[in-house]
């Protein structure tokens, strides 16, 4: 395909902009179920040709997706798609570390907390991925109007400076919030006051939860577009990756045959890959992205969940799976600034090239 791009010379962006926007709804897989499957998995341990790695693919994911075609012993164990965190759990798990000590620079509570250190170990504990910095966590999920409007979970910013909010906390109702102020003080409750910014990183409905129909609906994939997802541009996938794609996806609700059509564009599946630009790894991510997110992108399970994260929340900013593989590709802000794909000739060959692989065809390039 002309428009392939080989990533090990021309790298992803991904982690070039300094906002890590994985702000996502997350998802606890039910690990008796994942177990169960491991046996039907383990029929994959040699690398199959091309077309029998495709076939073996599709069975896997009508397998896991529950399809009544599929004639797998496992076909029953069908995997649910669960729910995010509410907001009274991420209260519930804020209110654990009241109490503990301010420290900047703190992320656990042996260390005590900073306020965005306090931030990100919550959600983090409710297997969900946010930036360091309160600038960074500034930029994820949706923007929420008023206090009035606002929802337990829901971050709460303070001190606007030109990089961003100085502090966050999170809202808790009833016009409060817990947070890590200053040196000397503890995580406490206190009156919110009047925030610069209010964000809400749990959505009500998620567009990663729709999306892990497999079949994503149109309205994900472009403006009035269509969508047939395939295997048919996946290529030879090694037999040992298959799984964990599957596994991402089950956790994060992003289709798995977009993983895999992202993972042979960045990288041609190779786990070792490493860009002129710096860019690691299966996925090819930065390793300011990768050390953002806590993963070790050489390791292909990590690399593959944290792209996964990172797709589930541009998903869920942009509303358009194009949208999010340009966010992807070229940075968030990038897809912010010109409110739709950059006119950037390696991300808009990239759109069509991981689109056509993951087998979408695309109406429009919304």
């Amino acid at each position: 395909m002309s428009n392939v791009i080989s990533v090990v010379t021309t790298p992803s962006s991904v982690g070039s902009d300094t906002s890590f926007p994985v702000g996502v709804a997350s998802f606890q897989t039910t690990i008796g179920t994942i177990k169960a499957g491991f046996s039907e998995l383990s029929r994959l341990a040699a690398p199959p040709a091309s077309e029998s790695s495709q076939a073996s693919f599709a069975a896997l994911i009508d397998t896991f997706s529950g399809s009544t075609g599929s004639t797998s012993s496992v076909a029953s164990t069908t995997l649910s798609q669960p729910s995010s965190p509410t907001g009274n759990e991420v209260v519930t798990e804020a209110e654990r570390y009241l109490g503990v000590r301010y420290t900047w620079g703190g992320t656990s509570r042996a260390t005590g907390f900073d306020c965005s250190g306090l931030v990100q170990h919550v959600y983090q504990n409710l297997g969900i991925a946010l930036p360091r910095t309160s600038e960074q966590q500034a930029t994820i999920g949706t923007p929420v109007s008023s206090l009035a409007a606002a929802q337990p979970g829901d971050l709460v910013f303070f001190e606007p400076g030109p990089g961003g909010p100085g502090h966050v906390g999170i809202y808790i109702g009833n016009g409060e919030m817990i947070d890590a102020p200053y040196t000397g003080t503890v995580v406490q409750i206190q009156a919110v006051g009047t925030p610069c910014e209010i964000r809400r990183v749990l959505p009500t409905t998620t567009a990663a939860q729709t999306a892990g129909s497999y079949g994503t609906p149109s309205a994900l994939v472009t403006s009035g577009g269509s969508s047939t997802p395939s295997t048919s541009g996946l290529g030879s996938i090694p037999a040992n990756l298959a799984p964990l794609f599957l596994s991402a996806s089950s956790q994060s609700g992003v289709p798995p045959q977009l993983l895999a059509a992202v993972a042979r564009a960045e990288s041609g599946y190779n786990p070792n890959a490493v860009s002129s630009a710096g860019a690691e790894g299966i996925m090819q991510l930065m390793p300011g992205t990768a050390a953002g997110l806590g993963v070790d992108p050489f390791n292909p399970a990590q690399a593959i969940n944290a792209a996964a994260q990172l797709l589930a929340s541009y998903i869920h900013q942009f509303g358009s799976i194009p949208l999010a593989l340009a966010a992807y590709n070229a940075g968030p802000g990038a897809v912010q600034r010109y409110g739709g794909i950059p006119p950037y000739t390696q991300t808009q060959n990239y759109v069509q090239t991981v689109m056509a692989y993951a087998g979408y065809q695309q109406g429009t390039s919304a």
